[in-house]
């Protein structure tokens, strides 16, 4: 049965293609939703651009008909905006004064007229009150990938049989020679991706362990499990595939995807083999360390600060900072004995222009050539950020995208919709990508954080 999709500005302004995505079934925009994308099509940043994106389109297809009557959609369906529903009265506690009152009047309006109504919002309110009113409330869930805890989290744990293990480091092990175990101790192949990393287990002695990744169907040794770069040496099996996807040139790895809760040293491991490939053995694989958060507001301005863009965004940046000041001097007794000459020290690294940082709301349009792209805090930004990242990498550029999924500060995203976890899934198998994600146990803090996050 062809439905009626409501829908709300909050899903234009995340993904602008939306009206494109609902198939054959009628998409109504209430005439609300055009002046919020008037008063936001001025903005700086994302917000703007997407705004001014989905008023192009309408105004292609104004081109083509009357949008108060509708329009047929190239891709089946038709859209036509509401204008009526003046009349629809709402309960005296919503005012119609509020722009998300007045898309509930369209909704219940439309459902009135027996029409299969589905109200799609990011706005996890709206979807309340449109239950109250006997609406049906949906997110967008075109962009939406599956739960956390089935995400791909990039490795897996596999058993050998005995006599095939001390093969491993000469000749690599074929996926079909491995297998897994369920909760009732039956044996099946396990299913592996291109770049998964394993960790291989000695069927009849499960304390003898290797590392490995998947390779052209065969599980093939870490190459770099003996590196050090700037000097930091891998604790545990974690930090020893992000190491791998890491220290891997860009021709091979141009993509790597780092999910983990705060301290499992994801920045701290990304730095440390960017000024290794750039200071200690500078090759010229790499021009410059550039950094960015999107804590520093891709879809706004970056604000009133004083000073100019450096100065603006540095307070988001200081955790780049506690990172290096541990990099630069590794002498945990010596290091802050003498302040001002660590300071010095990182100061010298930003003159050099060795580590660059800059504001998510200046990367759009641009191309990065032989550029080592460190991403922070990914998980703040949307699906259609993501892309836009991605697709900024020229020749010889690595993207670092870091994030932890469970840490989202932005108001319509969640696990489920964030552009970390959305790039994670959409790219899982690609020979481009490389994925980890770092396991709680993994985390290196003090004894004290460590305690509290298993008591609070």
């Amino acid at each position: 049965m062809v439905k009626s999709y409501v829908i709300d500005t909050n899903v234009l302004i995340q993904a602008p293609y939306a009206l494109q995505c609902f198939e054959d079934n009628q998409v109504i925009l209430p005439l609300v939703v055009l002046e919020e994308l008037d008063g936001l099509k001025k903005s700086e940043g994302e917000r703007g651009a997407n705004a001014r994106r989905v008023i192009r389109f309408l105004e292609k297809l104004r081109g083509r008909g009357d949008l108060l009557k509708g329009v047929e959609l190239e891709h089946g369906g038709f859209l036509r905006v509401e204008s009526n529903c003046v009349s629809v009265m709402l309960p005296e506690s919503l005012p119609e004064d509020k722009a998300d009152n007045r898309i509930l009047k369209v909704c219940k309006g439309l459902a009135e007229g027996n029409v299969p109504v589905v109200l799609v919002t990011k706005d996890l309110v709206l979807r309340m009150k449109a239950q109250i009113l006997g609406i049906e409330a949906q997110d967008f869930s075109t962009e939406q990938v599956i739960p956390e805890e089935e995400q791909y989290s990039g490795r897996t744990s596999c058993f050998v049989p005995e006599e095939r293990f001390k093969e491993f480091r000469k000749k690599g092990i074929e996926i079909a020679a491995l297998y897994q175990t369920d909760g009732d101790g039956n044996r099946r192949i396990p299913e592996l991706v291109e770049n998964e990393f394993v960790i291989l287990k000695a069927d009849q002695s499960v304390k003898k362990t290797h590392l490995g990744r998947v390779s052209a169907g065969k599980v093939v040794p870490l190459e770099y499990r003996k590196s050090t770069p700037y000097g930091v040496a891998p604790r545990n099996a974690g930090q020893y595939f992000l190491q791998e996807a890491l220290m891997k040139p860009a021709k091979e790895a141009p993509l790597v995807i780092v999910k983990g809760m705060a301290g499992t040293a994801k920045t701290f491991y990304s730095l440390a083999v960017g000024l290794e490939k750039i200071v200690n053995h500078p090759s010229g694989e790499y021009r410059r360390i550039l950094i960015c958060r999107p804590n520093a507001q891709f879809d706004e301005d970056i604000g009133f600060l004083p000073g100019d863009e450096q100065e603006k965004i540095s307070p988001l940046m200081r955790p780049v900072i506690d990172n290096l000041e541990q990099l630069i001097d590794s002498n945990e007794e010596e290091r802050y004995k003498d302040e001002t000459e660590l300071k010095g020290k990182i100061e010298e690294i930003f003159a050099r222009g060795i580590i660059q940082t800059e504001a998510l709301n200046f990367i759009r349009g641009r191309s990065f050539v032989k550029t080592y792209l460190i991403i922070d805090e990914a998980q703040n930004m949307t699906p259609n950020q993501v892309k836009g990242i991605i697709t900024r990498a020229g020749a010889g550029t690595k993207i670092i995208l870091l994030g932890d999924p469970g840490q989202i500060d932005k108001p319509f995203l969640d696990e489920r919709t964030n552009g970390l976890s959305y790039a994670s899934e959409k790219m899982k198998g690609s020979p481009l990508c490389w994925q980890v994600t770092m396991s709680a146990e993994e985390c290196e803090r003090s004894a004290l954080a460590m305690d509290a996050i298993q008591r609070l």
